[in-house]
């Protein structure tokens, strides 16, 4: 049985952990005393008699304000799939906790308030989504029951996303009129709205396909420590593990180490303490190489005839993630999986404006939840894919020199 991991977005009160909440409830994954304790801290209750969004609000100022503050997941599973959900923050500035989540699912689900139609925060996730390059985008349009359930309402927000997923070049929209407090269209179809003829959206859950495995994308490792127990017994091991990012690695591949570039073969392959004859994409596996090579963590061991870029200057699209601003000449550390390297601000190129979608020249510098394409230089080389190539090897986050907390998230063009 295969796994969806999805993220629900949207703007403050749209209903996203209503959303979960009833997706949980009504395909009953919610044991009896955890529904016992939810009646008990429910304030605002629907006919069953229980706030659904407290699910999902685990923190104690989450339920005191009625808010998300942090992502939340949940796990819940059916006959046909089973499903990560990560609650996403609504509030402006719980935004950087938003791309955490969205940057490991496969499909986001929009929110919009039906009386409010596509709003700036709106706008603002779609460009996250696209920037993130997310094959499915759902865009739910809620609270259907505050506007007598209008077919009319329903497809005029579904032209206003049709503009902006157009401008973003989003692939594989999908639109549902749903009503999360009373459960429309959630789990099954709803006869307020006999004008709709799609699926359910939890059917359209279980039915949609996923990312394709990385299994099939060029083979990448990046070491992530260095097995050197030195001892009577393996006195001559020496061993590279980590996690196969995408790919197949097989005994005897010829491989090339980066960025120091060299050509060696793979001698033996170990996984789970057994020596095997191949590993596969999110494998945890120890490597083994015909030569002594200086290898060190961070470093990549790829396919010969299929090499990543190796470069001392990148391009990325970043979202900025800080109070303080991001200026041409800063100076940060990027860390790339395992492999941390100093950096330093060439050059911001433009800002997108949320409102409008377009590209705009940067006055002075960029600030908390802007989002820019940059240029940088990096002390090292850095061994990379494209993010639209491999999304795991062309991701990074840039960090703070002092504070050494993450101030902006990479994807590398």
């Amino acid at each position: 049985m295969d796994i969806l991991r999805f993220i629900t977005a949207g703007s403050v009160d749209d209903g996203k952990s209503t959303l979960i909440g009833r997706l949980l409830y009504d395909s009953k994954n919610i044991l009896v005393d955890q529904l016992e304790a939810l009646e008990k801290q429910s304030k605002n209750k629907n006919e069953n008699g229980i706030d659904l969004a407290i699910l999902t609000d685990g923190l104690r100022a989450e339920r005191e304000q009625g808010i998300t503050i942090d992502v939340a997941y949940r796990y819940f599973s059916t006959p046909k799939r089973k499903f990560i959900i990560a609650d996403a923050p609504g509030h402006i500035q719980y935004t950087r906790n938003m791309i955490t989540g969205a940057s490991n699912s496969q499909l986001i689900i929009i929110l919009i308030d039906a009386r409010q139609g596509v709003i700036e925060q709106t706008r603002r996730h779609s460009i996250i989504a696209s920037l993130l390059k997310m094959k499915n985008v759902v865009v739910a349009i809620n609270k259907m029951d505050l506007v007598q359930y209008s077919e009319e309402v329903f497809n005029d927000i579904k032209a206003q996303y049709e503009l902006v997923a157009k401008k973003l070049e989003l692939e594989n929209v999908s639109y549902f009129p749903i009503s999360a407090f009373y459960g429309d269209n959630i789990v099954g179809r709803s006869e307020n709205m006999p004008w709709y003829e799609g699926p359910a959206l939890l059917d359209f859950l279980e039915t949609v396909e996923v990312n394709p495995d990385q299994g099939f994308s060029s083979p990448r490792f990046q070491v992530q420590y260095v097995i050197r127990p030195q001892t009577d017994e393996f006195h001559d091991y020496r061993g590279y593990a980590g996690e196969v990012i995408s790919g197949i690695y097989k005994k005897g591949d010829e491989i090339t180490v980066l960025p120091q570039n060299i050509q060696t073969r793979i001698s033996k392959i170990e996984t789970g303490g057994k020596e095997v004859d191949a590993v596969f994409a999110r494998q945890p596996a120890v490597l083994h190489t015909e030569d002594d090579i200086d290898i060190s963590r961070g470093d990549f061991i790829v396919k010969t005839d299929e090499l990543p870029k190796v470069e001392n200057e990148i391009e990325a699209v970043a979202c900025w993630l800080d109070k303080k601003v991001l200026n041409e000449g800063n100076r940060y550390f990027i860390q790339h999986k395992s492999k941390v390297v100093k950096a330093i601000v060439k050059e911001i190129d433009y800002k997108i404006d949320v409102n409008t979608l377009e590209r705009i020249p940067v006055p002075d510098s960029i600030t908390l939840n802007e989002v820019a394409k940059v240029r940088l230089k990096t002390a090292s080389p850095l061994v990379y894919d494209r993010f639209e190539e491999n999304n795991a090897t062309g991701s990074a986050v840039l960090i703070d020199e002092t504070s050494h907390s993450t101030v902006g998230a990479l994807m590398i063009l």
